[in-house]
């Protein structure tokens, strides 16, 4: 096999090896269902309860306000949808942001289809809500605020704790989607008045499978999953242990090096950035620039497409994504983008790069050598670039 350099850690991450050597017991030895009686299965019951102590402890929650998941984006629809059932007969009325995740922004649509009325805010140009527009936006029938803790594609961390402040004065309920943020950056919820928080297994080199929703004790949120009696029957079905106990032990090692991790990666991030705005013209930098996660790297390239970027550089052994939506099938450049105020043009040509703790500094001078390449080479071809040239000549 030749070169390969992982650079989308923002998709998903390498389940770490003591993730996976905790996890296969409960595959093949322990694997008693946990609401099962005797003794062989109660322990797994035990193992779990200790793994949301875990997430609690990290979180400043309290074990009982975990309840685990299939992952961020039912523990998102979850959030939104349970709450506008519970709190229907105080308001009809929902914020968020127009950068948010598919999975709220989706949801949200489903809710509007159903009566509800939802706000989407603006961003500025880093892409961070503006507390302003937000307490204008809020209503006497205002009954939750959902805004992302980062976005998973330009990197920007959201004042999250300025934001749960506005909605508690008000007493609104505030939930924020940290699957990005969860693991990457310290989060407290009580210090940022968070009463529902989302986050996935699988973006912490963790499995595939399972995330978990923060509930805060009072907050009157109704069964998602209806059958058993599992979750503190609000969550029924069969418990993922192995991915319990996979999650668990994610983020205990996450907990445990998030400094470290953070310090070597947000250094790593500069440096790739300084590299592609000083050696490769006509580029920006997509993000805020020191708000951001310490592994997120989001450029748009003028006159190249995204696509063609991903192409060539999968054929250099380099893993990316890019930031305009039409590697799924679409057309349409980024929502996120767009929201920032790129012009689709630019929105097109953009790539998002995500690092993790295996990630060296020289793989990320490799990266940019290639990057200087292959958009060289883009734009040669590109006859939009040449008559831009020919303009900037006169």
């Amino acid at each position: 096999m030749g070169k390969f350099i992982y650079l989308d850690n923002a998709a998903t991450t390498k389940t770490a090896p003591e993730v996976v050597e905790a996890m296969l017991p409960y595959f093949t030895e322990n694997y008693g269902n946990p609401s099962s009686v005797y003794t062989f299965a109660s322990g797994n019951k035990e193992a779990i309860s200790e793994q949301r102590d875990v997430i609690a402890e990290v979180l400043g929650a309290k074990s009982n306000e975990i309840y685990f998941t299939a992952g961020g984006s039912e523990s998102d629809n979850w959030a939104l949808k349970a709450a506008a059932e519970a709190y229907g007969d105080k308001g009809n009325h929902i914020i968020t942001t127009k950068i948010e995740h598919h999975a709220i922004l989706h949801t949200a649509e489903y809710l509007e289809k159903r009566g509800y009325e939802v706000t989407y805010l603006d961003v500025d140009e880093d892409g961070k809500v503006r507390l302003d527009d937000l307490k204008k936006a809020i209503r006497p029938t205002t009954i939750l605020i959902s805004v992302m803790y980062a976005n998973n594609e330009i990197g920007t961390i959201q004042p999250i704790r300025e934001i749960g402040k506005i909605a508690h004065e008000k007493g609104i309920l505030f939930h924020t989607d940290a699957v990005q943020a969860f693991g990457q950056v310290p989060i407290h919820v009580d210090e940022c008045h968070i009463d529902m928080l989302s986050a996935s297994g699988h973006k912490l080199n963790g499995p595939k499978g399972i995330g978990f929703l923060y509930i805060r004790k009072g907050v009157k949120i109704r069964s998602f999953v209806h059958g058993g009696a599992q979750e503190r029957k609000r969550r029924a079905g069969t418990e993922n242990v192995p991915g319990i106990i996979g999650l668990g032990t994610a983020v205990r090692r996450a907990a445990a090096t998030m400094e470290a991790r953070a310090e070597k990666e947000s250094g790593l991030r500069d440096h790739m950035i300084s590299r592609i705005l000083e050696e490769i013209p006509y580029c920006r930098l997509n993000g805020h620039k020191t708000d951001r996660l310490p592994n997120n790297v989001n450029v748009s390239f003028r006159f190249v497409e995204g696509e063609s970027l991903l192409i060539l550089l999968d054929g250099k052994g380099i893993c990316a994504s890019s930031g305009s939506a039409c590697t799924s099938g679409s057309l349409d450049p980024s929502h996120v983008l767009l929201a920032i105020g790129l012009p689709h043009e630019i929105a097109h040509g953009s790539l998002r790069m995500t690092l993790s703790d295996e990630t060296t500094e020289e793989e990320i001078d490799y990266v940019v050598d290639c990057l200087k390449e292959i958009v060289g080479t883009l734009r040669n071809m590109s006859p939009l670039y040449e008559d831009f040239l020919k303009k900037e000549k006169k």
